[in-house]
């Protein structure tokens, strides 16, 4: 009896415990620890440090991309290194300078989530590419004579891909295991971003687990590379040694001071901040790895490296940067298997009178991409009635549909205007995975678009349970998880083709079908995983689309009322327009064989790689109320 009394009051106890620890929808950020009257002094400077970041790192990326004589894998690594620099930044600064002029310094649970992914993605990014950095000169320096051959294009590919995969692997792992914890009522974190660490003390949940990982996986990420760059830069300084001139000597170590300063003010300011943690200082710890050592990585490089300092005058002298990949012609119809390093996107015509026409065509469509789909990104990030699962899955397909076409019409653009319309292998197998990633990306969200509506109208009393905002991250990360992962497979299958003959490309980018068609090598397993992974990818949520528009139909049509019917189509209209839009050009382009893909294809790749982009945003717009009113609120607000 008492026995039985003692586990009832246990029940009840943990009932109550339950529900104290309400679901947090928001966090609030105190940001830096500054008086009032000096907010608008350090929101200036923040300001000022920010725009020289990103016009420092930017400066770093054109110049790699426009001279010729930077094009070495070292160049290379650096030009992604001032990508991850410019991208870890963004993740954090501006945010802070919003929490800065905002009375209510909030930060949404998903935006929370978000922005620990893409800190912990960037700042991984870094020390990876830093080790590959470091082998690049052990490599130079003590195999000098192996250097070309060991350090080619495709390893150079390899290293930055596997940088990214394992990057990527590392932040989804500790997002999904934050996304299990709950939050007690307590949801003031005492930062000026999401930080991992900060989180964990706030959670109700036994942390045990997640600090686990975070031992373990940050000796795999921090500590192993830390350990590889120390080991080689050992390997190096011995070899050094061993040279007879002084001039030898002096030569060497200038190619690595750059290298070693971005090594020390890196890992210097990550030991700093969490193997030295200090409540009263980590704020300034972290300012400086989030925001000091983004930008001085420019100034280190450009000030200490003698072919940085040509290669801005050079640019300077010519007073035009050219967005060019490359800017020395190659012969594209070169005899036997060919190990060129370059492929000529000869586009839809070399007519100059049907280029110019091209041109302006496809700058239009652009621009109105881009503007359609910021548009309804923005309008979504600022307005409260639009925080619901479709507008955040909305604004990510947007997100995508931006990304997508941003990937593919610049380059094409410049080819339209140019003579030149060479285009790397390193470039062209970029292209390729952003553009299978980003394919692969926008048919998943539809899919779960497609499980939120059918939730909404199939099972709407408990809607809000079921599409929970860690359901709705859970999903996106899964998404994206997949899509990067379909991606690495085909890039890393394609790195193993080698190309005879021609590299003349006739496409307006490096589609997958068309290398294929150029390879000389055996391309069997390329065509099966193609296969395998495309019905996971594609046909399964298209089939699971179907499944829930099946079971939505048999929902609406069981309705008594008119007006209810036309409401419950009214809101699948648009999201059936776009699957519709989406899969019936993709199927255009890619439901036949292989060897019958020709240019007339072409047509129907710019259906569903631009008219489709574009399209989405007046969709969703023109057909949906909700949509109309925020877009008006916004624009209310712009002017």
């Amino acid at each position: 009896m008492i026995q039985s009394l003692y586990e009832e009051m246990k029940y009840w106890r943990w009932i109550i415990r339950e529900r104290n620890q309400t679901i947090i929808s928001e966090f609030l950020l105190l940001g830096l620890p500054f008086q009032p009257e000096h907010q608008h002094l350090f929101y200036a400077l923040f300001l000022a440090m920010y725009l020289t970041t990103i016009l420092g790192n930017l400066l770093i990326i054109i110049l790699i991309r426009l001279d010729s004589h930077l094009h070495t894998p070292m160049y290379s690594f650096l030009s992604h290194l001032s990508f991850s620099d410019l991208c870890f930044s963004s993740v954090t600064v501006p945010k802070l300078l919003q929490i800065m002029k905002s009375p209510v310094p909030s930060i949404a649970y998903t935006s929370c989530l978000t922005q620990m992914y893409f800190f912990l993605f960037f700042g991984d990014m870094e020390s990876f590419l830093l080790v590959a950095m470091a082998y690049d000169h052990y490599v130079a320096i003590c195999f000098l004579l192996h250097y070309t051959s060991i350090m080619s294009p495709k390893l150079c590919v390899c290293l930055v891909v596997l940088s990214w995969v394992l990057t990527a692997f590392h932040a989804l792992l500790h997002t999904l295991l934050m996304a299990r914890l709950s939050f007690c009522e307590n949801n003031v974190i005492p930062h000026f971003f999401c930080d991992m660490s900060a989180l964990l003390k706030l959670a109700c949940f036994d942390t045990g687990i997640n600090e686990l990982v975070i031992f373990i996986m940050g000796g795999l990420v921090i500590v192993i590379p830390f350990l590889l760059i120390i080991a080689s830069y050992a390997q190096i300084f011995s070899s050094i040694l061993k040279v007879p001139s002084a001039q030898g000597i002096r030569k060497a170590f200038s190619t690595c001071g750059s290298q070693l300063s971005v090594v020390s003010l890196f890992y210097g300011t990550v030991i700093g901040l969490y193997l030295c943690p200090s409540a009263n200082n980590s704020t300034v710890k972290a300012l400086m790895y989030t925001v000091v050592t983004p930008m001085l990585n420019p100034f280190i490089y450009s000030l200490r490296n003698r072919d940085m300092k040509d290669a801005l005058g050079r640019a300077l002298h010519k007073k035009k940067i050219s967005f060019c990949i490359c800017h020395r012609k190659s012969e594209m119809d070169g005899g036997n298997q060919s190990e060129d390093s370059e492929f000529l996107l000869v586009g839809f015509s070399e007519v100059p009178e049907q280029q110019q026409i091209l041109f302006w065509t496809f700058l239009s469509m652009y621009l109105i991409t881009v503007m359609g789909n910021m548009l309804i990104i923005l309008a979504i990030c600022s307005d409260s009635r639009l925080y619901t699962p479709m507008y955040f899955f909305l604004a990510n397909l947007s997100f995508t549909d931006l990304f997508f076409i941003t990937n593919t019409i610049p380059k094409m653009l410049v080819n339209l205007q140019s003579q030149n319309k060479v285009i790397s292998y390193a470039g062209c197998l970029t292209q390729l995975y952003f553009l299978v990633s980003l394919v692969a990306l926008d048919n998943l969200i539809l899919a779960v678009m497609a499980y939120d509506r059918y939730v909404a109208i199939c099972r709407p009393l408990h809607y809000t349970t079921a599409m929970s905002p860690k359901l709705c991250i859970l999903l996106l990360t899964l998404c994206w998880a997949l899509s990067i992962f379909y991606g690495l497979i085909h890039t890393a299958l394609m790195t193993r083709v080698t190309f005879c003959g021609s590299r003349k490309i006739h496409y307006i980018f490096c589609e997958m079908y068309v290398l294929l068609r150029l390879a000389c090598s055996k391309t069997q397993i390329n065509h099966t995983v193609l296969i395998a992974t495309g019905c996971l990818i594609f046909l399964t949520p298209f089939g699971f689309m179907i499944m829930s528009y099946v079971y939505i139909i048999r929902a609406i049509l069981r309705m008594p009322s008119a007006s209810n019917k036309y409401k419950a189509f009214s809101t699948c209209a648009s999201h059936l327009a776009v699957v519709s839009l989406f899969y019936g050009t993709l199927c255009m382009v890619y439901l036949q064989p292989l060897r019958t893909y020709s240019l007339k294809d072409s047509v129907a790749t710019v259906m569903y790689a631009v008219v489709a982009p574009m399209m989405n945003p007046f969709i969703y717009s023109l057909r949906n109320k909700d949509m109309h009113g925020a877009l008006g609120r916004l624009l209310k607000k712009l002017f």
